[in-house]
């Protein structure tokens, strides 16, 4: 066998397993790409929350069209079809039924789940008290509630848990079901069984959702009736679909116009078959990287790694046409240790990112990283022997002498470009507190239109405002019921003191084990409570001997056994505890939702009254304004380390101060004129333009050197001009497609690292030393 048969056998071989790791890698275009790798116990909330809470199971639906009385049948008939099914853990839509069911849940265990019972409440003054509040509520709107139940509920449990648990703002009610504000959608809650991290399991359940809509519309004969829904798990469903439509749709102009490009400049479908080997093997490289070191590969990596194909194609095209003239030998003497150093500045470059604590960072560099030495490798190893020595590369000298005496006029532009620098620095330094995007939505692919209605439908079905959490942990379900109840206590004490409105809390909805038995412990005997309602009742409109019911009720409680998390199954108290209560490797977690009043909470106040008893209070807010400054600053000093690395790299080859000067000089002037030009352009700037500035700088090295290592006083010969220009373009057009992306993070390298590396080889002919372009 030949040598170039030899070495395309091993090429294939190689190119066929990294196929197979490719096929089994697990894809994912979920938020993890946006979360630490080590998150701090405050991050620890976000992640859980985002993964497996149950909030990111919450799926809003809304129903419009036809009358208010058709809109509630078909939400019924649609709450009905949906319960029956195991993808979904609760279904609710407010009808009479279902909050009757719980109420009778309520009112069968009051004495264990009731906060007022206590043994000072079945004193004879305890009970005066209690049943004289019963009878003053009888008055009131809460009578009509109360008084069929006053001989059985004497001493108000079922209003105590009520007034517990329906203390925040409820859903608008229009014919027995949930309604929108205007009254013109009926409004449904439904979980999921599926986790919020399970993608493909939220994506079956909207489907199921829409199928059973139209089946139920079908119904009850509302054919015009309309379905909208939100909530975390659409978001995941559409980011993916759109991460993949954008990868697909991206990766094939960009590889439609590189081809182009390719061809125009080959004339040679053997040459472009050849040269796109260094990309498909850059490519595939970066994936199977990615796959075995993270375990998952993500969208957005994938999406930045369809810009490789430009830079990786540049390898191909710098040996095509530099050896079509000067030979093998003589390119792998004159210009391989050339295109070897910019190899390098680009590892330099990338690799800085696999130092970050963010997966989605460090994927970028080691995707970027692979596929760039990959690429390389390929083209000095692998397209030598399968060329041979005459590679037919058609002569472009010509345009290379046209690019000379261009390069030559282009001088002339070196102080009006120094002036266009200084003045954008000087926008950038003026205006540095108008630069940056504070918030961590910009690096989020969920559209503002899917934004708009999370937000109606919240408002809608009056979601919780969750920004503010308190979180305990315990080893168990009981220990974190028992920290939820000692930390409810504390938080109590601050809502007499008016520092917050009130909390919801899992111990609300189910009671540790403990606290039930001290509840039940507290319930006297038939006999004994007999004797105290005598006592309580002598002057009580109510007489004791009309309390039978009510002391049969207390004498079953204390025999009845304690309530566990499988008695509320069905209930939209299992919701609210599924809600509040999470559990992970570690334990169990509480969550503690707290509500403001008129004034915001003073976190530091809340702080120190939480101090040292276990609970951590959470600003969520706070949290993710945080989690983006983490990212931000991490990547600062990751791109600075990255091109202090480059700046080290070229010192150490070059050793020449001013010839590394006259390097890093058309680099510095692309990125502060890119950066300002976007400013200027209405852009906030947010970390993957950071991240950006690298790049330019790790891609746009490689045309300065061309420039700087030719040999003194010699003019760059003419095929080494024409496949910078054409190199150039290609990565221009790889980076710059991503500009059309709909995907923030995939856009905002798109609109800087494509321009920034025109920007970069044309500055680098500016202001190349005279005697090297002459």
């Amino acid at each position: 066998m030949s040598r170039a048969g030899r070495t395309f056998l091993l090429w294939l071989l190689a190119m066929l397993a990294g196929a197979a790791i490719v096929w089994n890698s697990r894809f994912s275009a979920d938020m993890s790409f946006f979360l630490p790798a080590h998150p701090s116990a405050e991050q620890q909330v976000l992640v859980d929350q985002l993964k497996e809470g149950a909030v990111a199971r919450l799926l809003m639906v809304s129903i419009g069209g036809g009358e208010s009385a058709q809109r509630a049948a078909l939400s019924r008939e649609l709450r009905g079809r949906l319960a029956k099914l195991p993808a979904f853990v609760s279904v609710q839509n407010g009808e009479a039924g279902s909050e009757a069911a719980d109420r009778d849940f309520l009112f069968r265990h009051r004495y264990l789940l009731s906060p007022a019972v206590s043994p000072e409440r079945f004193t004879e003054e305890g009970l005066r008290r209690a049943v004289g509040n019963s009878i003053d509520l009888l008055a009131s709107p809460a009578g009509m509630l109360l008084k069929p139940l006053l001989t059985r509920d004497p001493t108000g449990e079922l209003v105590e848990q009520l007034a517990g648990l329906n203390a925040g703002a409820q859903p608008n009610s229009r014919d027995g079901v949930w309604a929108s504000r205007d009254g013109e959608r009926a409004m449904l809650l439904v979980q999921t069984a599926a986790l919020g991290s399970d993608t493909d399991g939220q994506e079956a359940a909207l489907n199921t959702i829409r199928q059973q809509f139209a089946a139920s519309a079908q119904a009850v004969g509302l054919a015009e009736a309309k379905l909208q829904l939100s909530g975390p798990g659409l978001f995941a469903v559409n980011s993916r679909a759109t991460i993949k439509d954008e990868v697909a749709r991206l990766s094939l102009i960009s590889t439609f116009a590189i081809v182009a490009v390719l061809l125009f400049t080959y004339r040679s479908f053997r040459l472009l078959g050849l040269g796109l080997l260094p990309v498909v093997s850059g490519t595939l490289a970066g994936v199977v990287a990615v796959s075995l070191l993270f375990g998952t590969v993500y969208g957005i990596t994938v999406g930045f790694g369809a810009a490789l194909i430009g830079e990786s194609v540049d390898y191909g095209i710098y040996y095509f046409v530099q050896s079509g003239r000067n030979g093998l030998a003589a390119w792998r003497a004159r210009f391989w240790p050339t295109v070897r150093l910019g190899v390098l500045t680009s590892v330099c470059g990338f690799g800085a990112l696999l130092f970050s604590g963010f997966p989605g960072l460090a994927q970028l560099g080691l995707y970027a990283l692979s596929g760039v030495i990959a690429a390389a490798a390929v083209t000095r190893f692998v397209l030598p022997p399968l060329t041979g020595e005459q590679i037919g590369m058609r002569d472009l000298a010509p345009l290379g002498r046209r690019l000379a005496a261009a390069s030559q006029a282009l001088h002339v532009l070196r102080w009006p470009v120094l002036a266009l620098a200084i003045g954008a620095a000087a926008v950038l330094v003026t205006q540095r507190d108008q630069l940056w995007n504070p918030e961590l939505s910009a690096l989020s692919p969920v559209s503002p239109a899917d934004q708009a209605v999370d937000m109606a439908l919240r408002a809608d079905i009056s979601a919780p405002d969750s920004r503010y959490l308190v979180v305990i942990h315990g080893a168990t379900r009981e220990a974190a019921l028992q920290a939820a109840e000692k930390t409810g206590a504390q938080l109590d004490r601050l809502v007499a003191q008016g520092l917050i409105a009130g909390y919801d809390s899992p111990a609300r909805f189910l009671p540790s084990q403990a606290t039930q038995e001290q509840r039940r412990a507290s319930l006297p005997a038939a006999d004994d409570l007999r004797r105290k309602l005598q006592a309580a009742l002598v002057d009580s409109p109510l007489a004791a001997n009309k309390l039978e019911a009510f002391i049969a009720d207390v004498d079953n409680a204390r025999q009845a056994p304690t309530i566990n998390r499988d008695a509320l199954a069905g209930s939209s108290l299992a919701l609210a505890v599924d809600a509040l209560l999470l559990n992970h490797p570690a334990g169990w977690s509480g969550l503690l939702p707290l509500r403001t009043g008129p004034q915001a909470i003073d976190s530091a106040q809340l702080r120190a009254a939480l101090a040292g008893s276990g609970a951590l209070f959470i600003d969520m807010k706070g949290e993710f304004d945080k989690l983006y400054n983490d990212y931000l600053h991490e990547a600062m000093l990751l791109a600075l380390g990255g091109v202090l690395a480059i700046t080290v790299l070229l010192a150490l080859t070059l050793r020449s101060p001013r010839r590394l000067a006259a390097l890093l000089l058309p680099l510095v002037l692309a990125v502060v004129i890119v950066i300002a030009g976007l400013h200027l352009l209405g852009e906030r700037l947010h970390l993957l333009h950071l991240i950006s500035m690298l790049l330019i700088v790790a891609v746009g090295s490689n045309y300065a050197l061309f420039f700087d290592r030719t040999e003194r006083h010699r003019p760059l010969d003419p095929e080494t001009l024409a496949s910078m220009l054409i190199a150039n373009l290609t990565t221009a057009i790889g980076f710059g497609t991503l500009a059309l992306s709909e995907v923030p993070v995939l856009q905002a390298v798109g609109m800087t690292v494509g321009p920034g590396a025109i920007l970069a080889l044309l500055f680098a002919a500016i202001f190349v030393p005279r005697e090297t372009a002459a």
